[in-house]
């Protein structure tokens, strides 16, 4: 249910102190309208966007400006977190956020608590995150930005399964305020988040691929470019492969190539820290208990070793094949090369390829007063529905931009 702000703190702040379990948010309204204030300029300048978003939906908000809002979008880029930044100031609101630990360490971690960030160990079981959120759920103009899917997708046309929390936490709240107040609302609103280039990339993507080309000693015979970016793409799954040991299965396809290779990586890492392999689990909330693990001085030790896999676990972890080949548009193309970029160079934050729109989708908002008495019959089941249809509602949203 989260997101970087920041690129995760550099190597030294870990070497040199223990992070602090928790950082709560110190909001400072008056610092957040001041920031909110110059955002547009510092987006385009220092994230190369601007903000998209229809005075229709802007309007959807506004109408329930009154109510408790919690906002739930879809995690592409680790720019998006600046992207809801912006989109608070378009809306006029004071946003919460829930953000991953790494990202609190130095001075940046405190300012970003004075915007309305806070902490949560991702793959742990962070009861005083849980706690804060349950608090600020319960305050009458609440408005908590959560990103289901847990974290990073790199996929700018996917909405990943989400993780229930994001809907569980929400309606235990609205069960306990319904009993103390007759007309409690708690609206959930789903944002589907897109990124569109905002000139042509055909330079850009000949020159990305020429990069990597060059790198892994190809020399391409033809200009076309999905051919050259297979080919790109082949070199690197065999070099992987060999790295990790493994022969190549003439008879599978690269889908079943790369899920063999996750598994591979993510059981090594738990080998290296000692842990109970637990497959039922979804790799990337085994890569996140790792990963918090790593920020302890128990596992200091271990982080050279095992930090670089987790990074290239989650580059991967929802790539498939044919992600190019169902919509061959420029961002397709460069959400894979990014990628590519990163296992080739072992780049763990590439700039942005170009300058983009930041395009909010803001669908219906859902009244989960409407869902109490499906919540009281069976919770579960309840909470397992709202999670899925908002995922799809998001995903046919993100769609039509």
């Amino acid at each position: 249910m989260t997101f970087q702000f920041a690129p995760a703190y550099p190597r030294f702040y870990m070497a040199n102190q223990e992070p602090q379990l928790f950082y709560p948010p110190k909001q400072i309204p008056l610092l957040v309208r001041l920031v909110q204030s110059i955002t547009y300029p510092l987006a385009r300048k220092l994230y190369h966007f601007d903000l998209t978003v229809s005075e229709t939906a802007v309007a959807k908000v506004k109408a329930i400006d009154e109510s408790r809002l919690v906002y739930i979008c879809n995690h592409p880029t680790l720019e998006d977190g600046i992207a809801l930044f912006a989109l608070s100031a378009r809306v006029g609101q004071l946003f919460h956020y829930i953000v991953a630990h790494e990202s609190f360490g130095g001075l940046l971690g405190g300012f970003i608590q004075r915007m309305g960030c806070y902490s949560i160990r991702r793959g742990l079981g962070d009861r005083a995150s849980i706690a804060e959120t349950l608090s600020l759920l319960k305050q009458p103009r609440c408005r908590l930005v959560i990103f289901p899917e847990g974290g990073c997708s790199y996929q700018n046309d996917t909405v990943m399964p989400f993780r229930t929390g994001a809907i569980q936490m929400p309606l235990q709240v609205m069960a306990s305020l319904a009993k103390k107040e007759d007309e409690a609302d708690l609206y959930i609103v789903p944002l589907s988040l897109k990124y569109r280039y905002s000139q042509p990339m055909e330079r850009v993507i000949e020159e990305t691929l020429s990069r990597l080309e060059a790198k892994l000693d190809l020399s391409p015979d033809t200009a076309e470019f999905y051919p050259r970016l297979r080919a790109v793409a082949q070199v690197v799954l065999q070099q992987v492969e060999q790295e990790a040991g493994l022969i190549p299965c003439a008879e599978q396809d690269w889908n079943h190539r790369i899920d063999r290779l996750r598994n591979y990586f993510i059981t090594t890492c738990e080998s290296k820290l000692g842990l109970k392999p637990n497959p039922n689990l979804p790799i990337r909330e085994r890569v996140y208990k790792i990963q918090s693990l790593l920020e302890t001085a128990e596992y200091q030790d271990k982080y050279e070793a095992v930090h670089w896999i987790t990074m290239r676990l989650l580059n991967f972890d929802a790539i498939y094949d044919g992600y190019v080949a169902e919509a061959p548009t420029p961002e397709r193309f460069l959400d894979t090369l990014i990628r590519l970029e990163r296992e080739v160079f072992q780049i763990e934050h590439p700039q942005p390829k170009a300058h983009r729109r930041a395009c909010f989708y803001i669908g219906d908002p859902i009244n989960l007063r409407h869902y109490l008495d499906d919540y009281a019959a069976d919770r579960t089941a309840t909470i397992e529905a709202l999670t899925e249809q908002l995922r799809q509602t998001m995903q046919d949203n993100l769609n039509q931009l």
